[in-house]
């Protein structure tokens, strides 16, 4: 399965499609395509932008992500360094009820299934208490040969719609997947400059400069197609790698150093941004974690 941006190409004679990969990094370029997908990441750890949202993924984690819904598995900056041995394993299953499985879809039998996918139209992660389940039918689809395809996609299916109301959309409901694909290989190219440089002090010149476009004209292209100004966008990026490191299991450096490495140049700045974004301070993410994290190590 070749994959381009914006662009899936997918064999005539198959209706759901799998994959599992081992590589040293994800698929680097924003891309969408016609199909839903469904991956989960057996190993591997970065940033999900998915629409105008990010999410932190690592190994264990399952997406959902819909149709049409421009989207990049980001992997962590060590895996893209000379000398680094880490390799990012997935598998995922991709799958249009509009295309060639519209009959199946039409069905009355898959009425609430349809009205499920319809409600979460831009996807979602998978609950930490349901992966279990969603991997053993995930890998089942993948194995299978034959209509046993389908039978076991099926499965996978109803497993999702059995979710019901515990997910959340990976972006705003308002958020729009209408974008030619001009523009969103130049949107790729955007966001690809940001999340390769955010911890670097990049300005607005710059990043305006990778989209041969002048700051006032970026400014106006980068809030319609996102949502977010370049400065909210960045932060996010900075912030969502913040978390990582204050949560990380080395813990070798403090708040400050954590700071400096995301890209800020004032702790100051960084506590009052975090706050904005998280809802609360470094200190307390961090207690809030452990505290999670002690209650579910006595509980296992």
């Amino acid at each position: 399965m070749k994959v381009l941006p914006f662009t899936l190409l997918v064999p005539d004679d198959k209706s759901v499609i799998s994959e599992h990969i081992e590589l040293p990094y994800f698929y680097q370029y924003l891309h969408r395509h016609d199909e839903w997908q469904i991956t989960y990441i057996e190993s591997g750890e970065g940033t999900l932008i998915a629409g105008n949202d990010m999410h932190s993924f690592r190994s264990g984690d399952i997406f959902v992500i819909g149709a049409k819904l421009p989207h990049l598995f980001k992997s962590n900056p060590e895996y893209f360094s000379a000398d680094s041995h880490k390799t990012i394993k997935a598998c995922s299953v991709y799958f249009n009820p509009n295309g060639i499985l519209a009959s199946l879809f039409n069905l009355p039998e898959m009425k609430m299934a349809s009205a499920f996918l319809t409600k979460n139209k831009h996807g979602f992660k998978i609950p930490l208490g349901f992966t279990k389940d969603i991997v053993a039918k995930l890998f089942n689809v993948h194995h299978a040969t034959g209509v046993d395809v389908l039978f076991n996609f099926l499965k996978l299916i109803n497993s999702l719609q059995d979710l019901n109301e515990n997910v959340e959309s990976l972006c705003s409901d308002i958020y729009s997947t209408n974008v030619s694909e001009n523009e969103g290989m130049r949107l790729s190219k955007i966001i690809s400059f940001i999340t390769q440089n955010y911890n670097n002090q990049i300005s607005l010149e710059d990043v305006a400069n990778t989209a041969f476009m002048t700051p006032q004209a970026f400014c106006r292209y980068f809030k319609k197609h996102t949502g977010h100004t370049f400065v909210s966008f960045l932060n996010e990026v900075r912030i969502n790698d913040a978390c990582k490191s204050l949560i990380s299991d080395e813990k070798a450096d403090c708040i400050s150093g954590v700071a400096y490495k995301a890209g800020f140049n004032s702790i100051t700045n960084f506590n009052r941004v975090f706050k904005s974004i998280i809802g609360q301070s470094p200190r307390s993410y961090i207690d809030t974690y452990n505290n999670v994290s002690k209650v579910n190590y006595v509980g296992a």
